[in-house]
């Protein structure tokens, strides 16, 4: 038996812990997919909630024909999919307040002390910050298919089986959607550091 089953079955009787521990074995993978789908982190962690949500009113009804997670990753992406139509209609209204407080700050805008960590390789650091910028850049100017599916098998781990069946598509499509992906990732990535 499956941990996340052993949990689906206690969550069931009624045990609160099993939930506890559900959200703890699949919230990082959630939020990343969630993010993938709408545009700000706190939109991903609102999708997230509503799937746990729906989890917990529809567990009874979970029949148990593909793993936990893939039906869990179903919820979400229905979800996610359809916040995302949404939040492409509505108007933005960002945050009023500073993400850090101004005081860490001297006047010209520089740290007064920076985090201990920047310092340190920080050359390294940056090089690696902007090679992540470029990626998230480029998987977020992925037609959204294959955005979703790169996401799930390349960051998620999932099996290209549970990917068909969360995303809903024919083997071959899939591979074809990986394919494609990767490919876009991989030119964009040899164009950004000059082995193109």
């Amino acid at each position: 038996m499956d941990e996340d089953d052993e949990l689906v079955a206690r969550l069931r009787a009624g045990d609160e812990q099993a939930f506890v521990q559900l959200v703890a074995r699949h919230h990082a993978s959630m939020l990343r997919l969630a993010g993938s789908f709408v545009s700000s982190a706190a939109i991903a962690e609102e999708v997230v909630q509503d799937t746990w949500l729906g989890v917990l009113r529809g567990i009874d009804g979970f029949a148990g024909r593909s793993s936990f997670k893939t039906w869990l990753l179903r919820i979400l992406v229905n979800r996610a999919r359809s916040t995302g139509v949404y939040e492409r209609r509505s108007v933005a209204v960002g945050d009023a307040d500073p993400v850090v407080d101004r005081s860490r700050f001297d006047a010209s805008g520089a740290w007064m002390s920076p985090p201990v960590h920047w310092i340190e390789d920080s050359d390294e650091r940056m090089l690696a910050q902007a090679l992540s910028g470029h990626i998230h850049k480029t998987l977020d100017e992925l037609p959204p298919r294959q955005r979703e599916v790169v996401m799930l098998r390349d960051v998620d781990g999932l099996t290209s089986h549970e990917v068909c069946e969360v995303l809903e598509l024919s083997e071959a499509n899939q591979r074809v959607l990986l394919h494609r992906g990767r490919s876009h990732l991989r030119q964009a990535l040899e164009a950004e550091m000059g082995t193109a």
